[in-house]
């Protein structure tokens, strides 16, 4: 056990020549942090645990890990947001009827003498195929995020960083605003007018719970009632992240691929105003933190000649690869 102990260290001080304990202390910390509060989840373990396989394995996975890391410090900053939901809110803060005000002078529209926004119309003018339709990129918006990444580590790891990285920015920055201008999502003035109650729960809206009985299941019930705000809705990042996947992989991507993420960034605006979630400012300003995100990494991070050439996940890729494995 000694002599296995020894050669393990040895192994993590030739991938880690300094620290080496640095890429665990954000998830060992709140870990630590979540079981003081009595709030310790199996996810909380499950990160520490992929973090240090990722971390310690071998020249890939660390690799892995230095392009991947900024996604796992944005599911931090996302679970650790829950206690300071209410931090610095009150009722005369939470933009709300203003909020709507400005959308009608901006985007709104007559109907039969009444001014309406698009929302107010999709109230009453809603179909059973588009609801699925709009629920398509709110179901999978994570996941064309993951995939864009797993894409770019292959064609661009220059790009995936960048990408990663600017995912973590745009978040914090989310976040940052949320507490600074709380606002509330359209289906919140829809349901309690421009009362604000704070104590009110997150909700997946009119919208999402049609489709979730259409489909049998609580799948946006249960993503919604885990929010960690109802006064989170400006910007809208749900259309900040396809928008991140246009700008990173667009050189990267064929054709094909340039207009299907076009495409669904465009569902995506459309969803987030069909399903009564965001109103347009909401996601106009949420796509402009993306594209300020995306160009202050690519000052920080600008492309070489070397980051073209594609990340070799084979065992061949690299000669200290070779070095360990042959341990």
């Amino acid at each position: 056990m000694t002599e296995k102990l020894r050669a393990f260290r040895a192994h993590v001080k030739r991938l880690w020549p300094r620290y080496a304990l640095v890429p665990l202390i954000p998830f060992v910390a709140y870990a630590l942090l979540s079981a003081a509060r009595s709030d310790l989840r199996v996810e909380h373990v499950g990160a520490v645990v992929l973090v240090a396989g990722l971390a310690y394995t071998g020249p890939r996975t660390k690799s892995l890990l230095a392009a991947l890391y900024p996604v796992g410090l944005v599911g931090l900053l996302y679970d650790g947001m829950r206690p300071l939901k209410n931090l610095g809110l009150s009722p005369e803060r939470v933009l709300l009827c203003d909020l709507r005000a400005l959308e009608l002078r901006l985007f709104g529209f007559e109907v039969n003498g009444f001014q309406m926004t698009l929302h107010d119309w999709f109230l009453v003018h809603h179909w059973p195929a588009i609801d699925l339709l709009a629920a398509f990129p709110y179901a999978t918006f994570i996941l064309a995020s993951l995939a864009c990444a797993v894409f770019l580590a292959v064609r661009d790891p220059a790009a995936m960083k960048r990408f990663t990285w600017a995912f973590f920015a745009t978040n914090v920055a989310g976040f940052v605003t949320y507490h600074l201008l709380p606002a509330a999502p359209p289906w919140y003035f829809h349901t309690h007018g421009c009362t604000v109650d704070l104590a009110t729960h997150a909700s997946e809206g009119p919208a999402l719970m049609r489709v979730d009985a259409m489909l049998g299941v609580s799948y946006f019930h249960g993503m919604y009632s885990k929010a960690s705000s109802v006064f989170g809705a400006l910007p809208s990042l749900h259309c900040a992240y396809p928008f991140l996947v246009v700008l990173e992989g667009w050189r990267s991507f064929g054709p094909r691929l340039r207009v299907l993420s076009v495409a669904y960034w465009l569902l995506m605006i459309f969803a987030s105003i069909y399903l009564d979630h965001h109103w347009l400012i909401d996601g106009i300003l949420g796509s402009t933190y993306a594209l300020v995100a995306s160009l202050v990494l690519r000052r920080l991070m600008p492309s070489r000649s070397d980051a073209a050439t594609p990340l070799d996940l084979s065992p061949q890729s690299s000669g200290h690869v070779s070095a360990v494995e042959a341990e």
